[in-house]
């Protein structure tokens, strides 16, 4: 995949044509409302195994011709270059993906095998259900990406009947889903939740239930709650013994603990919990992991962040998820949510003391309104990265892109005057995320929350990554 800026003048058919892709291709991937409706600003994927390559100093159509595996003729017929000797640093190139056409006999698992790719990305990339009804003739493109393997984990707070067709919608990208939560009480007993229809709906689609537990609501912080269970050896007994029962009689196969607020005192009795509860679990054949807040030290101060032990967590758990998100909260001043500089931060210490594999990338996929000038108490209205995109339609916005934060942004007047920033996430925000996620080396992303449309995010998880199933 590609990723575009719309520019004044642009249209959809001229972007098509540049990129050698139907129309319909594009609106489909981007989910747009309305293709005669393009923004200034705003990023576009361009669904093609194609690539873009701009020439360096000293290159040759031969070395790039290898380097994509296509050839010499290709790219000039494709490029129409009248002298292949006179290329110049700057030259941008459009180059073809290869093209395998399938022998009397051949497989395309063998096929996948040849070009060093996996099967379950040629099968994607070429739009095939069924491998074995493939015929001698029929030609597949190669992908050029490599896509390493990830887990993908979604939080889901949307439950009951409402969560089936978002965990139907987007089960084929999850390796893990967390119907969020089961909040602990005083005598270690668990406040019911309605999760019998996400758990069935993502067996359905693969995917692992991961239970969720927590000691917060949106309405209290949960510290003494937490203390009053975790220095109680008798509730922690309790609460353990509950969530086993809990786990075999909704069949959930992981734990999720997603304590929050967790009194400082308190650092080494979670420390003390997390290992009770993993050698519980682990000898009931269940995963464990927790969440973390986004610390950039063993030191910093802060009632989110003191009681979270990063190296702790890291050497009992099976994998943590950093929550990587909330910079632009929504009562405090407008920013971009989820920051790449500041994530940076969080992941430059996290890595010294958490083994790569174990760290799972916090990714949040909604968008926020705040109301200017920004007044404290004033809360953002929270919505969908598609519902920012029609806001900015509506208004007919000017999209821009922090390129330090990562972000996209545009400020609009509604009817009655009022002035707006929103912050959002968009085709850009959402490969630089993938880049730092590979750049790291990380062995999973975690989405909170599911039940926000972002159809861009999901077209690029599968073109970055090849996600695991472990059902």
């Amino acid at each position: 995949m590609l990723i575009y800026v719309v520019k004044p003048g642009d249209t959809l058919s001229q972007i098509a044509g540049l990129y050698r892709v139907s129309v319909a291709s594009i609106v489909e991937v981007n989910g747009l409302p309305d293709p005669n409706l393009l923004l200034v600003g705003q990023s576009l994927i361009i669904p093609t195994e194609a690539a873009i390559h701009t020439v360096s100093y000293g290159e040759t159509l031969w070395a790039i011709s290898q380097r994509y595996g296509t050839t010499i003729q290709n790219i000039v017929q494709l490029n129409q270059i009248a002298d292949p000797n006179n290329i110049y640093p700057g030259m941008t190139l459009y180059i073809p993906a290869p093209r395998h056409t399938i022998r009397y006999g051949e497989t395309l698992w063998q096929v996948a095998q040849r070009y060093g790719v996996s099967l379950q990305t040629l099968l994607k990339v070429n739009n095939i259900e069924n491998p074995n009804l493939i015929y001698p003739g029929a030609v597949v493109v190669i992908p050029i990406k490599p896509r390493p393997p990830i887990d993908v984990n979604g939080y889901i707070y949307l439950l009951g009947e409402a969560a089936i067709p978002i965990v139907r919608e987007d089960g084929e990208h999850l390796t893990y889903l967390s119907p969020f939560a089961y909040l602990i009480r005083e005598d270690g007993s668990l406040q019911p939740i309605r999760d019998d229809e996400a758990i069935a709906a993502a067996y359905e689609e693969r995917v692992v239930p991961m239970m969720s537990v927590t000691n917060f609501t949106a309405t209290t912080k949960g510290e003494n709650l937490a203390h009053q269970v975790l220095s109680n050896p008798v509730l922690v007994d309790n609460l353990l013994e509950n969530i086993v029962r809990i786990m075999k009689e909704k069949r959930y196969q992981g734990l999720n603990i997603d304590f929050e607020n967790v009194l400082p005192a308190d650092r080494e009795l979670y420390n003390q919990f997390l290992q009770r509860a993993v050698d519980r679990l682990h000898l009931e054949g269940f995963f464990v992991s927790t969440a973390l807040a986004p610390k950039v030290s063993g030191q910093q101060a802060g009632l989110l962040y003191e009681a979270h032990d990063y190296e702790a967590h890291g050497r009992i758990a099976d994998f943590v998820v950093l929550m990587t998100y909330e910079w632009g909260w929504r009562k405090g001043p407008p920013q971009a949510i989820s920051p790449l500089n500041e994530i940076r931060r969080v992941l430059d210490y996290a890595v010294t003391v958490i083994p790569r594999n174990k760290i799972y990338f916090g990714f949040q996929i909604y968008a926020r309104d705040w109301l200017l000038p920004f007044v404290w108490g004033q809360e953002a209205e929270t919505f969908s990265n598609q519902e920012a995109v029609l806001r900015a339609m509506k208004y007919n916005a000017t999209i821009q892109y922090n390129p330090i934060a990562a972000s996209p942004f545009f400020r609009y007047t509604d009817e009655l005057g009022r002035n707006h920033e929103v912050w959002f996430e968009d085709a850009r925000s959402a490969q630089a995320k993938f880049d730092v996620v590979k750049s790291y080396n990380l062995g999973g992303i975690s989405y909170w929350a599911l039940g926000y449309p972002y159809p861009q995010n999901w077209v690029l998880l599968e073109d970055n990554f090849t996600i695991r199933k472990r059902i």
